[in-house]
């Protein structure tokens, strides 16, 4: 990959995480932002990989089509241990 290419792609990685709210919500602390993306990462290396990338995406999916506010109180009112586990069919 080219070097302007990484650094386009970086920046919007960078934007990602700053749009999910995880720049506010650990009031910019690095090293925990880091520490979601590698418990995000580490469910991806255990079986149920396909299922966790498909709950994934489409409530990326979802977020990308509300605006702002409505992402934020959408995250205010829904409960990730219970929400996972509706979606997973538990």
């Amino acid at each position: 990959m080219k070097r302007r290419e990484r650094t386009r792609q970086l920046i919007e990685l960078g934007g990602l995480v700053a749009k999910a709210g995880l720049v506010d919500l650990t009031d910019d602390d690095r090293s925990t932002i880091f520490g979601l993306l590698l418990e995000a990462a580490a469910k991806l290396s255990v079986e149920g990989r396909e299922a966790q990338l498909q709950l994934w995406h489409h409530r990326g999916r979802r977020a990308f089509s509300l605006d702002a506010d409505e992402r934020a109180s959408a995250l205010r009112t829904t409960n990730p241990v219970q929400s996972s586990s509706k979606e997973f069919g538990s």
